[in-house]
């Protein structure tokens, strides 16, 4: 039987490829708190300030390449059946190859309809107030802002029950409902840590390997280990 591979990815893994995190920047894109630009509220508050920052993050993103972390992930596809949940909106992931990806926080590259969750079209350009979806309503980003709830957590939840192996890579485990993942994780399933700066939370159960590195250095040793395992 081929064993299950459930890998978490968070922002660490993108911003080796270039792409910004703003919570490592005290949390402010151009004087604005994060939260001011991300989330709902802010949406209802001053949208075209919300647009202008996802515009921005989406022109960021054809900037960047997948790294050596997000290409080794791919390879993990040649012994094991692998599910990657990321909390990250960019497209690394699949320009890097992987074949079943979950976006618990959404897609940069769709909108949708602000009054619609279920109407989402691709979308690679800017967003303007004035560009509307099929139904008349403004397009939005089709991103989990804060203050909304998370759709697809239940589906990861599933997911993570299932994994034989389960691998963190570049994420805090601060950021919940992302972080409670952990809590799934079947008690006899490998767990392994990698990020430069691991938090360390004595609650947690299960018997995780540590690795504080780099996920462009991590991922690749670690991947190399498990196929030749």
């Amino acid at each position: 039987m081929i064993k299950r591979v459930v890998v978490l990815t968070g922002a660490g893994i993108s911003a080796e490829s270039g792409l910004r995190t703003f919570r490592d920047h005290g949390g402010l894109w151009n004087n604005h708190r994060i939260e001011d630009v991300a989330s709902i509220q802010a949406w209802r508050k001053n949208p075209k300030l919300v647009l202008e920052f996802y515009n921005m993050r989406r022109a960021q993103l054809k900037e960047v390449q997948p790294n050596a972390a997000h290409l080794m992930l791919k390879t993990l596809e040649e012994k094991y059946e692998v599910d990657i949940i990321t909390q990250n909106v960019d497209d690394l992931h699949e320009r890097a190859g992987s074949g079943r990806i979950l976006h618990i926080h959404g897609k940069l590259l769709e909108a949708k309809s602000e009054s619609n969750d279920g109407l989402v079209l691709p979308w690679y350009d800017d967003i303007l107030i004035g560009d509307n979806a099929p139904d008349g309503n403004q397009l939005r980003p089709n991103i989990v802002w804060f203050g909304e709830s998370v759709p697809l957590l239940d589906r990861a939840i599933q997911i993570t029950q299932k994994a034989g192996i389960f691998i963190i890579v570049g994420t805090s485990l601060q950021v919940y409902p992302a972080a409670s993942l952990i809590d799934f994780v079947p008690k006899d399933a490998q767990c392994f840590y990698i990020d430069p700066n691991p938090h360390r939370d004595p609650s947690v159960q299960h018997s995780i390997e540590v690795i504080a590195e780099k996920a462009s250095i991590a991922v690749p040793i670690l991947v190399n280990q498990l196929l030749s395992a």
